[in-house]
């Protein structure tokens, strides 16, 4: 694992991000710098499961250049095994099991975070995959699910199994993103754990990561709303951390990235609806506009066509002001802004 981690830097992960994170906008992050390597939205697995083709192709029609693993949510051993196994017959950097998926619909199941309140089931299921994975086998978890008193029972699991990375989201899943990241547990599982440990949850912008970083000591970090946000956060992480003062994006730079992706998410629908597709780019929108102009954020969620879609973005995003560094505080979504830097 050691060759996908810069020596100099934290390594630079995007986030998996169901419904966004697409062989689409994979590439156009990409175009402006990306991370180091990518983790696919999940595919589900159960027992009459198959492999999804949409989310296939960010394995086999990545044009990026970097390594990418595909990552699994489910609970049935037998049928984690098996898409394991199929899973590395494609040109996979390796397996990654999602335990930290915060929405009711899967942990209701279960499935992604709710597996923490069952820890004898995911010791069993650590077990069966890295039997199965011949290959590297990379777990991403939350401190826990109710409380973060539970990540000490949760790390003594993780510790039992020769896993090769774990992401850590510093948050319970009760917690959701509506609370700041517990960077101590993440630095706890930094001293213990016998692999590379990702910090994730709450980078937002340089300084953002760059304290997640420093609080945590971990080898990396991902990054994944602030992403959507900002594709240059990557780019610009790099530059920080190699001495330089990184370049400030403009609305017109926004502009330019809104128009690449709404065309490269098309391009890349199996069936182009206009007004479905406007829709789908409202889920992109809702983190783009943050901060930008309350007029924007307003009008641009109630836009319908293609025509109004792009006459919004004309009207507030074609001059050369800079944009926020980072969202306004009062952002549910990225609260705890401010402690993070403390």
């Amino acid at each position: 694992m050691q060759d996908l981690l810069p020596d100099h830097r934290p390594a630079l992960v995007l986030a998996p991000m169901q419904d966004i994170t697409d062989l689409a906008f994979m590439g156009v992050v990409d175009s402006y710098g990306g991370p180091d390597y990518y983790v696919t939205e999940y595919f589900r697995v159960h027992c009459d499961s198959t492999l999804e083709k949409k989310i296939l192709r960010s394995i086999t029609e990545n044009k990026t250049g970097k390594p990418v693993f595909a990552q699994m949510i489910g609970e049935n051993i037998p049928a984690l095994v098996r898409s394991a196994k199929q899973l590395m017959h494609y040109p996979v950097a390796g397996v990654d099991l999602n335990l930290g998926c915060p929405a009711p619909t899967v942990y209701k199941k279960n499935a992604g975070g709710g597996l923490l309140r069952l820890l004898d089931h995911v010791d069993a299921i650590l077990g069966a995959l890295r039997d199965a994975i011949d290959g590297r086998f990379t777990v991403k978890t939350r401190v826990g699910f109710e409380t973060h008193e539970e990540f000490d029972a949760i790390l003594q699991v993780f510790q039992k199994h020769a896993i090769d990375v774990l992401t850590i989201h510093g948050r319970t899943v009760r917690e959701q993103y509506k609370t700041p990241v517990h960077a101590d547990l993440v630095k706890q599982a930094v001293e213990v754990m016998g692999c590379p440990v990702i910090a994730n949850g709450n980078v937002v912008n340089v300084a953002t990561g760059q304290a997640y970083h420093a609080q945590t000591g971990a080898a990396g970090l991902m990054i994944g709303r602030g992403a959507i946000r900002s594709p240059w956060l990557f780019q610009q992480l790099k530059d920080a951390y190699e001495g330089k003062v990184p370049t400030a994006a403009t609305r017109r730079d926004l502009h330019a990235y809104v128009t690449e992706l709404y065309f490269a998410v098309a391009e890349n629908a199996k069936d182009f609806v206009e007004h479905s597709h406007v829709n789908r780019m409202k889920k992109y929108m809702a983190y783009i506009a943050q901060g930008i102009d309350p007029e924007f954020e307003y009008q641009i969620r109630r836009v319908k066509s293609q025509a109004a879609f792009f006459e919004t973005c004309d009207t507030f995003l074609l001059d050369s002001r800079e944009l926020p560094d980072a969202p306004p505080e009062e952002s549910k979504l990225f609260c705890g802004y401010k402690k993070l830097l403390e």
